[in-house]
């Protein structure tokens, strides 16, 4: 029986006296995917920062166990290399990382050749393989994505694809918000807009 990894009861949100969503009830288990879908304007990032922790605007109840987000901001320094940014964000999470893992998360995403360049010279699709890099390393069971596929071309957006259905299948579960939807196994949509009222 696969574990719950979130679970929402009754969730509301209200933002510049503007109802984003309400009634949200939802449970993410081991092995699913979710698609956070709406217009812009729906709550979908408001929504992820609740579920993270940085956002207490919102009334309800959450559980969450261990969690990696990736939202809008890279998170990363255009002075450090892809490598050094990797190690810092390594050591900001308590991970402990060896070079050669970091050199291989980088590759897997496209960047091999890549590690040792500063960030701020690489292109916009570039750094944000750089931040995808980082759910390679991770061993947090539930991913909270904020439209994991911008900037990337489509080799980048098959790429997260496979690392989502291989989380899957390590019984981890996604969450991603997003606007161009992808054919995944075990996919689940939520439209927020349903939610509004």
């Amino acid at each position: 029986m696969n574990t719950a990894l979130l679970n929402l009861e009754g969730l509301a949100c209200e933002r510049d006296h503007r109802l984003l969503f309400q009634h949200l009830d939802l449970t993410l288990l081991q092995g699913e995917i979710l698609e956070l879908t709406g217009p812009n304007g729906s709550g979908k990032t408001t929504l992820l920062r609740c579920l993270a922790g940085l956002s207490s605007d919102f009334e309800g109840e959450i559980e969450i166990g261990s969690f990696l987000y990736l939202g809008h901001a890279s998170g990363i320094s255009s002075l450090l290399t892809a490598r050094e940014n990797q190690h810092w964000y390594a050591s900001l999470t308590g991970l402990e990382v060896t070079d050669s893992e970091l050199d291989t998360a980088l590759a897997r995403v496209g960047l091999d050749g890549y590690q040792n360049v500063p960030c701020g010279q690489l292109s916009a699709g570039q750094k944000r393989r750089v931040v995808l890099s980082r759910l390679l390393f991770s061993q947090a069971l539930l991913w909270l994505l904020d439209e994991p596929l911008t900037a990337l071309d489509q080799q980048g957006i098959t790429l997260i694809g496979e690392l989502m259905r291989e989380h899957s299948a390590r019984d981890g579960g996604v969450l991603y918000a997003t606007h161009q939807s992808l054919t995944l196994p075990n996919l689940r949509e939520l439209d927020l807009a349903v939610h509004r009222g």
